[in-house]
């Protein structure tokens, strides 16, 4: 199967979490793939939130690409960015109650955050999105979470990829559920300063309340066992889909 890659980067990013709306406001470690099929809908063209009409289940863009299987693999030290406090003024008059209209936003980026992307092109939306990533054009701007932060696509490419018979490792995120760490491995496998990441993303909408449907994920380089589905190998990689 055909396999787009690309390196998806900016200077900083915010992926708000809708939990916390009051005196700071904090971003997910990683990009997810409702916000990425986000930036999906940015390059096609795709109507957001703001057009959506009464009778619409989701958002153009999700409706159109919610079934684009990706995977996302973090260029970071184990997995983690750096995080910082922002802390800027909101002073367009309407902006707060407070006396002089004066708002003051708190909020949590992720600095210099990358990642690897790869989206299988199995279908004619998948099609239309890589043409436009190789030909580097796009509708609206991407941008990683806020318009704040523009998004940097580079090093786009197209790969072969083949589905492994077997494998002991994943280099992506990955569900929780997909795959176990085998403690029984002679230490981890013999993997020099082993880590695993793990937290819990956003992985799709509610069809109900257009809220995010959670599950946690894992990125380790230690060994697995019980994977679950195809485990592919693109340029090297070996990914799990979703």
């Amino acid at each position: 199967m055909k396999i787009l890659e690309f390196t998806l980067s900016g200077r900083h990013a915010i992926f708000k979490k809708p939990e916390v709306n009051a005196i700071c406001l904090y971003t997910y470690g990683q990009i997810h793939k409702p916000a990425l099929l986000g930036i999906f809908g940015a390059i096609l063209g795709y109507a957001g939130y703001n057009e959506m009409k009464k009778a619409d289940v989701f958002p153009e863009y999700y409706h159109r690409l919610h079934h684009t299987k990706v995977s996302i693999t973090p260029n970071a030290e184990k997995g983690y960015f750096s995080r910082k406090i922002s802390c800027f003024n909101n002073s367009v008059g309407y902006a707060s109650r407070e006396q002089g209209g004066n708002l003051i936003v708190k909020e949590q980026w992720l600095e210099d955050p990358s990642w690897n992307i790869y989206v299988q092109l199995n279908h004619e939306e998948a099609e239309k999105l890589a043409d436009a990533v190789m030909r580097s054009v796009c509708v609206y701007v991407p941008y990683l979470g806020k318009n704040d932060h523009p998004a940097n696509i580079t090093n786009a490419a197209v790969k072969e990829g083949a589905i492994c018979e077997s494998a002991s490792s994943l280099d992506c995120l990955f569900p929780k559920h997909v795959a176990r760490i085998d403690q029984d491995a002679d230490l981890f496998g013999g993997v020099e300063n082993p880590f695993k990441y793990e937290e819990a993303l956003p992985i799709s909408l509610d069809e109900e309340t257009n809220q995010y449907r959670m599950e946690r994920f894992v990125y380790t380089n230690m060994q697995l066992s019980d994977i679950a589905g195809d485990i592919w190998s693109v340029n090297g990689k070996r990914l799990t889909f979703y």
